[in-house]
């Protein structure tokens, strides 16, 4: 935290459990202001997740395309899942990467973290190329419906620019990996 932010900081004075869901928590949490009054803050506590840009040798990008609920919507996304309680963010992407594509990975890169809804949720997605693949069998969960496809990295690099993923971990993930992959950056550290 840089000096000059500490007169914004708010201090928790109270917390009271909402609704206790099996993937999400919501709370209603009173805090005080850097002024020294009272607020309300609703805040949707989340475990957390982690999410890959599968990426062939051949420079394809593994997706997959599911029905999103809340928005009445198949959408096109990369693999992602929800961490287990104390689950490393790693050993997260392996397993999803595997259950939803089929693929496993030889090399992980991790591309930094993704906080989806800062105002509201304090969910962190983990995000990782993963290169290396090889073809293994899926194992996707009893409730999860989703077809896989591979597009080249620019085409999919392009449908994101054009709007067409709104997804914004997947958006935010394929344009670190590209611009990685093709920039003069380096990859995030490993979360610790």
């Amino acid at each position: 935290m840089v000096q000059q932010d500490k007169d914004l900081i708010e201090e928790a004075v109270s917390s009271e459990e909402i609704y206790k869901g099996k993937i999400v928590h919501l709370f209603c949490d009173t805090v005080r202001l850097p002024n020294g009054k009272e607020a309300t803050r609703e805040v949707i506590r989340h475990v957390g997740a982690a999410a890959v840009v599968p990426l062939t040798d051949e420079g394809n990008v593994i997706l997959v395309r599911q029905y999103r609920y809340p928005f009445s919507q198949v959408m096109l996304e990369i693999p992602a899942g929800k961490l287990d309680i104390g689950e490393d963010p790693i050993d997260c992407a392996k397993r999803e990467l595997i259950e939803e594509t089929g693929y496993d990975a030889k090399e992980f890169v991790h591309l930094g973290a993704f906080y989806p809804s800062v105002a509201m949720l304090n969910e962190v997605i983990h995000l990782f190329l993963a290169k290396n693949m090889t073809l293994c069998e899926t194992n996707l969960d009893e409730d999860e419906f989703l077809h896989v496809e591979q597009r080249p990295l620019g085409e999919v690099v392009e449908a994101v620019m054009r709007g067409e993923i709104p997804d914004g971990k997947t958006q935010t993930a394929i344009l670190k990996a590209y611009y990685l992959l093709n920039g003069d950056v380096t990859p995030d550290k490993q979360p610790e």
